[in-house]
C-alpha cells in the first residue's frame, strides 16, 4: 500500500494575480517636487482637515484687509501719492508674520522629527539635502506668498488710483524684493529653532518668543541710541532681529524708506546688513542639513 507523499518543508508560493510596477520611476526631481508641494500647501491646511485651514486663512486674510482698505482710500479720495509705501508693509505685518510662521514651522519641520517619519522619506531615492530643500523652499515661499498678496493688492490700487505707471511698478518691484528677504530670513531662523525643539507647542512659544523679545529689544535700545544722538550704533543694533535685519537689508538693496528707528548707516554698514543676513540664511539651512544628517546617522 503506497503511503501519500509529505508536504514539502517551507511555504507555498501562491499566485494570487497582483503584477509588479512596469511604468515609469520618475526619480529624485518628481519626489523633491511632491514634498515641497506638499510642503507648501499644508502650511494652509490644504489636503488637511478643516480646522487646519483656519488660522492661515485668517491669518492671510488679516494680510490682505488693510491692504484693500488702503486701495479704497486712495481711490475714492483721489489721493496724489501712495498712503503707504510698499516696503513698509512688512513691517506693518509683524504681528501677523510673527504667528503665521510660529504656527507653521513647527507643523512642517519638526513633526516628521517627533513622529520619527523621517527615515520613511530617506527610504526612497531622496537625500537629506532634498528633503531640507523641500522643507525650507516651502516655508520661504509660503511666507513670500504672505507677504506678496498684500503688495499685488496695493499696486493695483496704485494702477486705479492712477499713480504714474513707472514708479509703481518699480516700487511693486522693490517690494518684492524685500518680502524675498523677509521670506528667506524668517524661513531660517524659525527653520532651526522648529529642529531644535521637537514638540510643536515648545516649538511654537519659542519662535514667537525669539522673535517678539529680538525685535522689541532692538527697536527700544536703537531708540535709546538715537535719544544719545549716536546714530552710528543706533543703526548697527539693527542687526540683533530678524525683523530689522530684513528691513535694513531692503534698504541697503532696494533703497527702501526705514521702518525702523534707525537705518543701517552708510554704504558700509549696508553691506555689512547685507553679508549678516546671507551668513545668517546660509547658517540656518546648514544647521538645519547637519540636524538631518546626525538624525539619519543615528
Amino acid at each position: 500500500m503506497s503511503h501519500p507523499e509529505p508536504p514539502p518543508a517551507g511555504g507555498i508560493i501562491h499566485d494570487i494575480g497582483y503584477r509588479g510596477y512596469a511604468g515609469p520611476r520618475l526619480g529624485r526631481g518628481y519626489l523633491l517636487q511632491s514634498l515641497y508641494l506638499q510642503g507648501f500647501r499644508s502650511t494652509f491646511g490644504l489636503g488637511r482637515t478643516a480646522r487646519t485651514k483656519v488660522l492661515p486663512i485668517l491669518l492671510l486674510i488679516a494680510t490682505v484687509l488693510p491692504a484693500v482698505i488702503i486701495v479704497a482710500v486712495e481711490v475714492y479720495t483721489k489721493q496724489d501719492a501712495q498712503l503707504l509705501s510698499y516696503n513698509r508693509y512688512a513691517m506693518f505685518l509683524i504681528p501677523v508674520i510673527g504667528i503665521f510662521v510660529a504656527a507653521q514651522a513647527p507643523q512642517l519641520i519638526s513633526r516628521d522629527l517627533r513622529f520619527r517619519t523621517v527615515s520613511l522619506y530617506f527610504s526612497r531615492p531622496l537625500t537629506r539635502a532634498d528633503y531640507v530643500l523641500a522643507k525650507f523652499g516651502a516655508l520661504a515661499s509660503a511666507l513670500f506668498l504672505l507677504l506678496s498678496a498684500p503688495i499685488l493688492v496695493l499696486a493695483v490700487g496704485g494702477v486705479l488710483a492712477k499713480f504714474p505707471l513707472w514708479q509703481q511698478t518699480k516700487n511693486f518691484l522693490a517690494a518684492e524684493v524685500g518680502a524675498l528677504v523677509f521670506a528667506l530670513i524668517l524661513a531660517g531662523v524659525s527653520g532651526v529653532l522648529a529642529a531644535a525643539t521637537t514638540r510643536r507647542g515648545m516649538g511654537v512659544a519659542v519662535i514667537i518668543t525669539v522673535l517678539s523679545v529680538s525685535y522689541t529689544a532692538a527697536v527700544a535700545v536703537q531708540g535709546i541710541a538715537q535719544s544719545y544722538n549716536n546714530v552710528t550704533l543706533a543703526g548697527y543694533l539693527g542687526l540683533f532681529s530678524p525683523f530689522t535685519l530684513a528691513d535694513g537689508v531692503q534698504i541697503a538693496l532696494v533703497h527702501a524708506p526705514t521702518s525702523t528707528p534707525a537705518a543701517p548707516p552708510g554704504a558700509g554698514g549696508k553691506a555689512i546688513f547685507v553679508l549678516v543676513a546671507v551668513l545668517l540664511v546660509a547658517a540656518c539651512y546648514g544647521f538645519l542639513l547637519r540636524r538631518y544628517q546626525r538624525l539619519n546617522a543615528s
